[in-house]
Formats: structure tokens, sequence, C-alpha cells
């Protein structure tokens, strides 16, 4: 199916048609804070990792890999601190991380000198900074780390007024393709009944969930109430963007964030 035809497709059921292999952060940012946040389009992976793939551990050719995570730190303009993520609430800094690759799901900068990355393809990717653009942070909010509190770390570790704080709610698996079962459900509802309202039952003890409404009440519940973001689908948008759900074996995106300080 030629790529014409599948912007056309999009556009017939109402989703977002891009032809670029980098989005930004749509938000109100300091113009310091820099966001770019990669789709499948672009780079030199070959299927089932097409095209733009920055997952060194999913078995695409680790030549492929770097070449393209080579393209995105040029665009960039930065290292860039690729995190080892286990779907844990572990926060590191980034400029720390660049050359280790830590255990970790989050990471926050104030230097400039690199920027936080997150890899996702259906997970929540977070981008994080302060209104006065002094912080920036980037969470990997899979179901088990948001549960976890890795959002709430990752504020906690910017160390700024929460009310001071904006969050982005990158590309992730959306409401209505995200099934989950009982322990989900019983996983965010019993400690936090309001979580209720994220869960639409389906019958056998299933549900369909809303990761953005529930990273929206976690972060709401710490005092950030400028959150932006949430509106793609990786499932469905399946031109644009990887999705394990979808296609088990793919690719991976990177969501970045960092802060641009002047020279001298």
């Amino acid at each position: 199916m030629s790529q014409k035809l599948n912007l056309d497709l999009n556009a017939a059921i109402g989703l977002p048609q891009y032809d670029t292999p980098f989005l930004r952060a749509d938000w109100p940012a300091p113009a310091q804070v820099k966001t770019l946040l990669t789709t499948r389009k672009g780079g030199v992976s070959r299927a089932p990792f097409a095209g733009l793939n920055v997952g060194a551990h999913v078995g695409d050719a680790p030549a492929d890999v770097a070449h393209n995570r080579a393209l995105v730190a040029a665009e960039a303009g930065r290292p860039v601190a690729y995190l080892n993520q286990i779907h844990s609430p572990d926060v590191v800094e980034a400029a720390q991380s660049v050359h280790t690759a830590p255990d970790a799901d989050a990471a926050v900068d104030r230097s400039g000198a690199a920027a936080c990355a997150v890899m996702t393809a259906d997970c929540l990717p977070v981008l994080f900074c302060d209104r006065a653009g002094t912080v920036v942070g980037a969470a990997h909010a899979g179901w088990r780390g948001l549960a976890a509190g890795v959002l709430e770390n990752t504020v906690a570790a910017m160390g700024v007024p929460a009310a001071e704080i904006m969050a982005y709610l990158g590309p992730a698996i959306g409401p209505d393709a995200f099934e989950v079962g009982q322990d989900v459900f019983d996983t965010f509802c019993l400690p936090l009944p309001q979580a209720e309202a994220a869960f639409e039952p389906i019958g056998g003890g299933k549900y369909l969930a809303d990761i953005y409404a529930l990273a929206r009440l976690r972060l709401q519940r710490e005092g950030v109430t400028q959150i932006y973001g949430g509106t793609h689908c990786t499932v469905l948008e399946r031109d644009t963007f990887f999705s394990y759900r979808r296609d088990g074996q793919t690719g991976r995106m990177v969501s970045l964030i960092w802060l641009e300080k002047p020279e001298g």
C-alpha cells in the first residue's frame, strides 16, 4: 500500500497524518525547553523493525539501531541518555547516564548536557519541565511503572514545587485498544477508587483502560495541573507508531526532552 494511500485512509477514519520522522510536544513550555518524539518513519531498520527503531533489545541489527540513534542524537544536537527500562519507579540524572544505560525508567536534567530519553511502543512517555525552564524530566510509564509511582518520583526528583511543573503525555496505547484484566483494575482502583473512571468494563473480568486518564489522575494528586497531550493511539496509528500490542516483534520510538542553554 502506498504511503499516500495510507495517509488518505488515516484521514478518512479521523486519524492524524504525519509524513515526518520527528514530532514535537505541543505545549507552552519555555523557549529553552526542547522536545523530540520519534515516529517509525525514516531510519534504516528493516521489517519487522522498519524504519526508525532505536530499541537495541528487540532483535534488530545492532548497526541499524546505532545508525538510527545517531540520527536522533544529531537532530537533538546533544548526547541522548537511554535507559535500561525495567518498569520501575526509579529516576536517575540524565547527564550521568549517557554512557551507562542504568536500570531505571525516568531521568531528570538541569545541565543541558544530555537529553532525557524514554523508549516506548505502547507504554506512556511523559515529558516534564518547570515553568521557569530550569529542569526537565522524562518518564516511561507502562502500567506497572505508573502504578509503582514513576511519575510521582520524577516530580519529586525535579526539586521544584509541583504547581510549577507542566507535563506532556506522549504517544501511547489509546483507551479503545488497551484491554486489561482484573489484576490491573485492582492494582489502580483498590488504593485509589477514583481510578475506576479510567476503566470501562467489557465483560469476562476485562476492561478497556485509559492510561492517559490514569496518568492525569496521579499527576493531579501530586499537585501537577498543567497537563498536555494524550491524544494519540499507537495501536491504531499503525503507519506512524510502533506498537508491541499490535505487532509483537517491533521497534521502539523514543521521546526526548532537554534544556538548550545559551552559550558562554
